[in-house]
């Protein structure tokens, strides 16, 4: 490993948000102006994602006035605040550059309802756990003891 990929690796982030393509986000920037700083939020599609190590990036659409707006974020960035997400995208194609071609509502993406699709973490069927065998514990052999001396 060269000093340039260790550079990189320190200046990577941690905590990474988990969105993907398809989703509609709220990117928080962190925008200076003269000795001032504020939080923009930028909101749109992920129409892109590129997964580089620190050169990682994503690509947020959206609509301003009619005319299609695109802007490419570092994921990596420290001027990136957080990215939230608004709305799970159903979608089948890792770009959705086909979204430039489109106007109005047909620019929408379908919502992912529940957690079908490929994020689903757990499987859909799982074979049913045995029951636990009941444990004698000796707070249960104190019980019945008690139990036997009353009698």
């Amino acid at each position: 490993m060269n000093i340039l990929e260790q550079f990189e690796r320190g200046q990577l982030k941690t905590v990474l948000p988990d969105f993907e393509v398809g989703d509609t986000v709220d990117v928080h920037v962190r925008i200076v102006e003269g000795n001032k700083t504020r939080i923009q939020i930028f909101t749109g599609t992920v129409i892109a994602r590129k997964s580089a190590g620190n050169r990682s990036a994503f690509t947020v659409r959206r609509l301003v006035a009619g005319e299609g707006v695109e802007r490419v974020f570092p994921l990596h960035s420290p001027w990136i605040e957080k990215v939230e997400v608004r709305r799970r995208g159903r979608v089948r194609r890792a770009k959705l550059y086909y979204l430039r071609d489109r106007v109005g509502k047909a620019t929408k993406v379908r919502e992912l309802i529940g957690g079908g699709g490929h994020r689903r973490k757990k499987p859909l069927m799982t074979a049913p756990e045995p029951a636990p065998e009941p444990e004698e514990s000796e707070a249960a052999e104190a019980d019945a003891a008690v139990a036997g001396s009353e009698n």
